[in-house]
């Protein structure tokens, strides 16, 4: 299953940082200096990733950093809490589908 073409995530305002790239299975993104790995996912895809016992789709619970819903690989193999982790230019990210995953 690939990702939806519409994102979660609509920014309405504070478009003035500046832009980086990543990498989000296999396709180019871009997220604004000092986004959260979650928030920079959401703003291109419609989930962050599927869950491994059900297949539902997740995009984060509690925001916080403490109920493990958020999690998301890197395709070296490290994963990362997506609520609490900043994007940085040029990290691969896997939500568990795509090309790249």
């Amino acid at each position: 299953m690939s990702q939806s073409p519409q994102p979660q995530l609509v920014r309405l305002a504070e478009r003035d940082r500046a832009t980086l790239t990543f990498t989000l299975d296999g396709r180019t993104a871009t997220a604004l200096e000092g986004d959260t790995v979650l928030t920079a996912v959401l703003t291109n895809a419609a989930r962050l990733r599927h869950n491994e016992f059900s297949g539902q789709p997740r995009a984060g619970f509690c925001m916080m950093g403490a109920c493990q819903d958020c999690w998301i690989a890197t395709a070296e193999g490290e994963r990362l809490r997506a609520c609490s982790t900043f994007i940085r230019a040029g990290m691969h990210l896997l939500s568990g589908s795509g090309e790249g995953a």
